[in-house]
């Protein structure tokens, strides 16, 4: 076996093999397969697809192209994914909502990409917090507060890392068949018992279309699933941020707000509860969805799900009472500027995508790799579709490190704003169920 002749079957629309995709895995996590191999393969995968048993073949092979946890608990193992979008902080809730539930929740997350921020910068913005721990602390956090959110280790599905790599400069990253593998192989590293995906889609989303939305939300439901993890997936809106703000620190605090039981019935929080709720029925610890999202809510409005976040945040050393007084823990801006409405109207349309980029030219997300960022800015009192506004009422406030960052945000936060005469209706939340 070679790497040529597995391209070669690729290339040919040929079914790629349990055994092809784990000697190619293999390759890449090992060196044996060449940056160039690399790339053909990716092309190949991306221009013919692997169908549905390659893509389990190649999801498994990558997975094991690296160490895969196990878990001994007493009580189920689960975790979600989102695919990313603007204002989406649900990791921060679900975690310790899944806690609160009697269940275990290792989550093992990433950094900003593109215009969307990623959880561990938000997490980071707490003060003396690290999401990089070793393998052994983070079981011990996990068993102990009943979850934890951590980066991923070098030895964590090392096949992907380097197949990204390559997809990143060979224009194959929007394949659903690679982001399908990708996704699902350092998920399922992590030794679930269940899967939740939250698959975003609209203006503010990677997938703008319900149909481009629902195709990767099958795919990685059916992969997952065929790799042999229970998985469901909730297409979403993201035709507008999810939560009132985006921004690291900004995003923290709205879920702080909502950890004390504030604000029930936002998007957030609604789209929380279900996801915590699909969880909790997969795995058998609630009968029905109903039962679910009542305990899912609980957790909120008891403090149990809050008591469980502070735990989590001083296992990862930050600071012991952050959840008592995390208003004082939080980075400010230093600058904070009102995005006025020019006209009277109602809102009728965000671009999410511009928001997320305003973000990140403020300095809260990365123009390259490896950049610092500014925990402190970003947008919040983000106004929402169907809201009905003055001439002047602000459409968001900016946080920004100074007045240039601040004006030039001003107007790009403007400029995504569409407003019309009439009434209009929010866009639904929970757009599909995939089970």
């Amino acid at each position: 076996m070679d790497a040529r002749s597995i391209i070669a079957r690729i290339r040919d629309r040929q079914a790629l093999t349990p055994g092809e995709a784990e000697w190619f895995a293999r390759g890449l996590a090992e060196g044996g397969v060449t940056d160039a191999q690399a790339g053909a393969f990716a092309m190949a995968a991306f221009l013919n697809g692997l169908g549905s048993e390659g893509r389990v073949a190649l999801t498994l092979a990558m997975r094991d192209s690296g160490r895969v946890m196990s878990w001994d608990l007493p009580g189920p193992v689960l975790d979600k994914h989102s695919t990313g979008g603007i204002g989406d902080c649900v990791s921060l809730l679900l975690a310790p909502m899944l806690a609160a539930c009697g269940v275990f929740n290792p989550m093992i997350s990433g950094r900003g990409l593109g215009h969307t921020g990623g959880t561990l910068d938000k997490l980071e913005a707490i003060p003396g917090l690290v999401t990089e721990v070793s393998e052994d602390r983070f079981r011990d956090i996990v068993s102990r507060v009943g979850c934890a959110i951590v980066s991923a280790t070098g030895d964590l599905a090392p096949a992907d890392k380097r197949l990204y790599a390559v997809r990143d400069v060979t224009s194959t990253v929007e394949s659903i068949d690679l982001i399908t593998a990708s996704i699902l192989a350092k998920k399922l590293a992590a030794g679930l018992d269940g899967l939740i995906l939250d698959v975003k889609c609209g203006s503010g989303a990677f997938m703008a279309t319900d149909e481009e939305a629902r195709a990767l939300a099958q795919a990685l439901v059916e992969t997952a699933n065929g790799a042999g993890c229970p998985t469901a997936a909730l297409v979403t809106d993201m035709d507008q941020p999810l939560a009132p703000a985006a921004g690291n620190a900004l995003e923290v605090a709205v879920c702080m707000e909502a950890l004390a039981g504030a604000r029930m019935d936002s998007r957030l929080a609604v789209l929380t509860i279900d996801l915590v709720a699909e969880l909790l029925v997969m795995a058998g610890v609630r009968g029905d969805l109903d039962a679910a999202r009542l305990a899912a809510s609980e957790s909120l409005s008891s403090g149990a799900a809050a008591d469980r976040f502070g735990r989590m945040v001083a296992a990862l050393g930050g600071p012991s009472d952050f959840v008592e007084n995390w208003r004082g823990h939080l980075p400010l801006a230093p600058v904070t500027v009102e995005v006025p409405a020019p006209r009277a109207g109602t809102v009728a349309g965000v671009d999410g995508r511009a928001l997320g980029e305003a973000v990140v030219h403020l300095g809260g997300g990365r123009l390259k790799e490896g950049e610092r960022i500014d925990p402190s800015v970003g947008l919040s009192h983000l106004a929402a579709i169907g809201d009905s506004v003055d001439a002047g009422t602000p459409l968001a406030i900016v946080h920004a490190a100074d007045e240039a960052a601040a004006g030039a945000a001003v107007g790009t936060v403007r400029s995504a704003y569409a407003l019309d005469d009439g009434p209009v209706t929010p866009p639904i939340l929970i757009r599909e169920r995939i089970a």
